[in-house]
C-alpha cells in the first residue's frame, strides 16, 4: 500500500476517536479540543493524499474508490456530531449531506459510461469552507467581547457566516455540476 493510500485510510481509521472525543465528554472541554485536532490532521490527509498520488502517479482503484469514502465519513461524522451537539441545524447537515450523496451517485452514473468527473473549482471551495466552519464549530469557543453593555461573541459571529458560505456554496457546486455534465444524466435516461 502505498503512501496516498495510507493517508487515506488513516483518515478513515481516526474518525471512531473524533466522535469518541467529541462526543463522550469523558475528557470534558479538553474533549472538544482533542477531537479537534484529530479533525485537522485528517483534513490535512485529504490535502497532501492526493497531492501525492498525482505527483508520484500513485494514483490506484483502492484510492480512486476509498478516498472519497473516507472523506464523506469525516464530513457527515463530524455533521451529524454537531446536530447532537445543537452546534449546527439539522436541515444545513442534511442539505449538505445530501449534496455528497447526489455527487456520488452521479459519479458512478458517469463512471458506468466512463466518464471521470472531476472535482470543480466550486467543490473545491465548498469542501475548504465545510472543514473551515467544521473547525468552527467544533471548537465552540464562547469568547466574549464587552461592547456598549452587550457582549460580542466574535467566534460565534464567524461560525454564523461559515454555515451560510458553506450551505451557499454547497448549492452552488451542486448546480454547476448538474449543469456541466448535463448529458451524463441525459445518457443515463436513454439506457
Amino acid at each position: 500500500m502505498n503512501l496516498a493510500n495510507k493517508l487515506t485510510v488513516f483518515r478513515a481509521a481516526v474518525v471512531p476517536f473524533f466522535v469518541f472525543f467529541l462526543l463522550t465528554g469523558l475528557c470534558g472541554a479538553a474533549g472538544d479540543w482533542i477531537a479537534l485536532a484529530i479533525f485537522i490532521v485528517a483534513a490535512f490527509t485529504d490535502l497532501f493524499d492526493g497531492k501525492l498520488a498525482r505527483k508520484y502517479n500513485l494514483v490506484t482503484n483502492f484510492g480512486k474508490f476509498m478516498d472519497p469514502l473516507a472523506d464523506k465519513l469525516l464530513v457527515c461524522s463530524a455533521l451529524i456530531c454537531l446536530v447532537y451537539l445543537d452546534r449546527l441545524e439539522p436541515w444545513i447537515a442534511i442539505i449538505i449531506i445530501a449534496r455528497e450523496f447526489i455527487i456520488s451517485g452521479f459519479r458512478l452514473i458517469a463512471s458506468d459510461q466512463g466518464i471521470v468527473i472531476a472535482a470543480s473549482m466550486w467543490g473545491k471551495v465548498k469542501t475548504v469552507i465545510q472543514m473551515i466552519m467544521i473547525g468552527f464549530l467544533i471548537g465552540n469557543v464562547q469568547w466574549a467581547i464587552p461592547v456598549g453593555g452587550m457582549e460580542i461573541k466574535p467566534f460565534v459571529i464567524v461560525s454564523e457566516i461559515l454555515k451560510w458560505t458553506a450551505l451557499a456554496l454547497t448549492i452552488i457546486s451542486l448546480i454547476d455540476y448538474m449543469i456541466k455534465n448535463r448529458q451524463v444524466l441525459q445518457n443515463a435516461g436513454e439506457h
